[in-house]
């Protein structure tokens, strides 16, 4: 990094594995906990009996273990969690003021997906409807559909579902709940996946029309979403639909297009105008309303009847902060032996830091690896004496990435997270360069943090990051693969056989030429080949190390290069001929202000500048170049700003004399992009400070004319 002419403060430099850092991390944990933001709860967890583990939802696959291929099984873990809905508004709202990719932001407000709707009490009842004791709470956004409401779907896991199965159904049920706990909640909402349920063997009244309907149970309903429970309208929601057509339920449409035009075989989730919507034994009458309309006057209508009340609801969920392994920052907190309080470690007592652990393996039973290190997880709380134990399981990764922008800005600093005078001058971050698979994980979560430190005053804005930029890969060489039949004949990649019969073979680069949009052999051009650049990986062979690059080409060149190979938020393609290209660029721009090289390849000392008055034309050159290069700078579009240093270039080697004043501003405009060699000339042209204390060149409109 250093050879490349990074401008990091090294001096900055910390690691979230610290004591001194994760101290930090701690405290900001027990100002959650003080908020009442952190918490503890019996959650629902993707348990493998045979790795001893809790997995994440993308670690199982159809029910078992994407390493090993175990059972996996959802049960209940006292687990804790952050209160991250408490700023579900402000996550979202905010997302407005902030200069991120759109789809980015369209990401967030999906995942933390609010919506409006109300809740609806359904009473269960037996099948002559008789009286259950027992009310369902559904939540919808469409509550205009409830006279299109035929069944009922709870989760497997909804805590009335034991009480309302019936004994004749009680073995099914139980079997399918069995079925379902073996899926990863990914799993049970793929949209793709063949609706499954059950009934459960009981029957809820429609409020709206007094019909009795059926209750079931289906796995893609999930009890930490919303109430647990949905009322199911098929006509009018794709999922319930499908489900509809398999246990061949009623399909009662109840919302007409506004063209009246659909396929009746299709589910219409649009808005429209009400049908089949009036009974007079509620004396509910929507009908002929338009969608939005009715919604209100429903939801109006079973707040008034004691059916139901308004709801805005979220996608988001608390975060589930605690795993279940060694390596993580201790929750700073303690249980009392006696009443199982827990108590919080005072300021003082931070940071508690991991013990020695020599076997890292899960326990098998479910407790963290922590619980092995007996004479760390007992202790005696400070204030009281008594005797306790520590919390054995640890903070997830996102912990300390969560807030390590704030620690850049005051690192050394043992006596607050960060002083306040520093983070108002340093933040918040101006430009946050990073990959699209933070969108919903990382940035969320330091977002949410730092809107709780900006509450309790630890930082002066709202937001941690003004500006996000999503850049792109650098792939590997273009990989040029032919293909041969059985008999070692080639055979061209848009042949009409099969060409996974063939055998594959790359193709170096020299022995193929481009003919129109297509690559073919040199030899046989009637043989296209397939043409296409990778990801870099070991395994593929395709990873080009920057230190060879470096030692060949320069550390200039590398920087120039990727620059120049496109725009910042693009994919890019790795090309040695490039790098070569934007070599000889520096070359030319080196012989442009020293001279040709003597005869022994050494250069005469000094430059080939004058300190003559530049001309009005030399000046227009040198100005619409510092127009476009801070234009592009701004807009980090570096590889267009880098095309117009190198039209400049080309432009001064047709003068006849090479002011000092504008080769001085050239090189300052190179500077960011190529340090080394701009310092190098700037030494040359005469000064004896480093150019990294001049102001930046500034175009001046007189001559952009």
């Amino acid at each position: 990094l250093k050879s490349l002419g990074f401008s990091y403060d090294w001096d900055r430099e910390i690691s979230t594995t610290e004591p001194a850092y994760y101290k930090w991390t701690q405290w900001i944990f027990l100002q959650l906990l003080k908020r009442g933001l952190a918490y503890q709860a019996e959650v629902p967890v993707n348990w493998c009996p045979a790795l001893g583990t809790v997995l994440a939802n993308e670690e199982v696959i159809d029910g078992v273990s994407e390493r090993g291929g175990y059972p996996v099984i959802r049960k209940p873990m006292r687990q804790w969690m952050l209160r991250i809905t408490s700023y579900a508004d402000r996550l979202l709202e905010d997302l407005d003021d902030l200069d991120w990719p759109e789809s980015i932001k369209e990401m967030q407000r999906n995942w933390i997906g609010r919506s409006e709707g109300a809740e609806l009490e359904f009473c269960a009842v037996d099948q002559e409807g008789h009286d259950l004791g027992a009310k369902l709470t559904v939540y919808t956004t469409r509550p205009d559909t409830i006279f299109g409401a035929t069944y009922l779907v709870v989760a497997p896991e909804h805590v009335l579902l034991p009480s309302l199965t019936s004994e004749e159904q009680r073995a099914h049920v139980e079997e399918y709940t069995e079925v379902a706990a073996r899926k990863s909640e990914l799993e049970r909402t793929e949209l793709q996946k063949e609706k499954t349920g059950v009934f459960s063997g009981s029957y809820a009244k429609n409020p709206a029309t007094g019909e009795i309907i059926p209750i079931w149970v289906a796995d893609y309903v999930l009890a930490s979403y919303g109430t647990g429970a949905i009322m199911a309208v098929p006509a009018h929601d794709s999922r319930d639909h499908e489900f509809a057509l398999k246990y061949e339920l009623p399909i009662i449409k109840v919302v007409s297009p506004p063209n009246g035009n659909c396929d009746p075989e299709e589910a219409y989730a649009d808005d429209g105008i009400m049908i089949n919507s009036s009974s007079s034994s509620s004396g509910l009458n929507i009908n002929g309303m338009l969608s939005q309309d009715a919604a209100l006057e429903v939801t109006s209508w079973v707040e008034s009847n004691g059916f139901g009340k308004k709801k805005v609801n979220y996608k988001l969920r608390d975060w589930l902060f605690a795993r279940q392994r060694y390596w993580g920052e201790p929750f700073p907190v303690i249980y009392l032996d006696d009443t199982n309080e827990m108590v919080p470690l005072t300021e003082n007592q931070l940071p508690l830091t991991l013990p020695e652990l020599d076997d890292f393996t899960p326990t098998g039973t479910g407790e963290p690896p922590l619980t092995k290190a007996a004479d760390w997880v007992r202790t005696t709380d400070v204030l009281t004496g008594k005797p306790a134990r520590r919390e054995t399981s640890t903070m997830p990764q996102w912990a300390g990435s969560c807030w390590y922008y704030l620690r850049f800005m005051d690192p050394k600093n043992s006596s607050t997270l960060v002083d306040k005078a520093k983070e108002s001058y340093w933040g918040p971050v101006d430009i946050y360069v990073g990959g699209a698979e933070h969108s919903v994980l990382h940035l969320l979560y330091a977002r949410f943090w730092h809107k709780v430190l900006y509450d309790i005053g630890v930082v002066s804005t709202k937001e941690p990051f003004k500006c996000l930029i999503n850049q792109g890969l650098i792939l590997g060489e273009v990989e040029y693969t032919a293909y041969r039949d059985n008999e070692g004949k080639w055979v061209s990649a848009d042949s009409d056989s099969s060409l996974s019969d063939c055998i594959q073979e790359k193709v170096p680069a020299d022995k193929i030429t481009k003919v129109g949009d297509n690559y073919v052999l040199k030899d046989d051009p009637n043989i296209r080949l397939n043409a296409r650049a990778y990801k870099m990986s070991k395994s593929r062979g395709n990873v080009i190390n920057p230190d060879d690059v470096v030692s060949e080409y320069g550390a200039d060149s590398l920087r120039l290069y990727e620059m120049f190979m496109g725009p910042l938020r693009d994919s890019k393609t790795w090309s040695t001929g490039g790098i070569e290209g934007v070599h000889r660029f520096l070359g030319r721009t080196w012989r442009l202000v020293v001279g040709a090289p003597l005869p022994d390849g050494s250069y005469k000392d000094g430059t080939m500048v004058t300190d003559v008055e530049p001309t009005f034309e030399q000046l227009r050159v040198l100005h619409k170049c510092m127009a476009r290069v801070s234009e592009e700078i701004q807009e980090t579009r570096f590889n267009t700003a880098i095309s117009a240093m190198m039209e400049f270039v080309n432009a001064a080697y047709k003068w006849d004399t090479q002011p000092k004043s504008v080769i001085d501003s050239f090189v300052l405009l190179l500077s960011p992009f190529a340090p080394h060699l701009a310092e190098e000339l700037w030494f040359r042209l005469g000064h004896a400070q480093s150019l990294a204390h001049e102001q930046f060149p500034e175009a001046k409109n007189e001559y952009l004319k």
